[in-house]
């Protein structure tokens, strides 16, 4: 990929995580405006659409910027220890984050699904206990997630352009 073409992408990715988490807080936000008692441990809330709809928005950002990163990231496949030992710090780094960033995503999404799903129904309050934050940390683990998602783009493309010249010599017959 070329420089101007992976700087691009970066922006994309880095945009895409941060306006992600940004819904998210507002959803939280969204979601604390709306009605609500509480009694000892039982809380009753009224949903706020608003807060479903930037939930919603803001995972589906999130989805959007990973599958981004992993499918112009290309494919750091680390399978056994003796792939490990031999391979360079930039795809270590890559194997590293690639896993990093799932994890973050599995969470984070789940988080802004669960938040915006209890702010789906339009008319009846729900009562139980409190489910405060889901929204808020969603939406901070979207920063984090961009964070990661750029390190394994960035080590991945690197990985890729130090395996190039290794390739086209194989290629040509001349092994080293």
């Amino acid at each position: 990929m070329a420089k101007v073409e992976a700087v691009i992408v970066c922006i994309l990715i880095i945009l895409m995580d941060v306006v992600a988490g940004i819904l998210g807080l507002q959803a939280e936000k969204a979601q604390n405006h709306g009605r609500h008692l509480k009694v000892l441990f039982i809380e009753c809330k009224e949903p706020v659409h608003q807060a479903y709809r930037l939930g919603i928005a803001a995972a589906v950002l999130l989805a959007l910027s990973h599958v981004i990163a992993n499918l112009l990231g290309g494919c750091t496949c680390i399978c056994s220890r003796d792939v490990l030992s031999g391979s360079s710090a930039n795809r270590r780094v890559a194997a590293i984050t690639l896993v990093i960033s799932w994890l973050i995503l599995g969470v984070g999404f789940a988080l802004l699904i669960i938040g915006a799903l209890s702010n789906k129904s339009k008319s009846r309050a729900t009562c139980g206990f409190p489910h405060h934050n889901f929204l808020s940390v969603g939406g901070i683990l979207c920063f984090i997630h961009g964070i990661f998602c750029l390190a394994y783009f960035v080590s991945a493309n690197a990985a890729n352009r130090e395996d190039k010249p290794q390739r086209s010599i194989i290629s040509h017959g001349v092994h080293p």
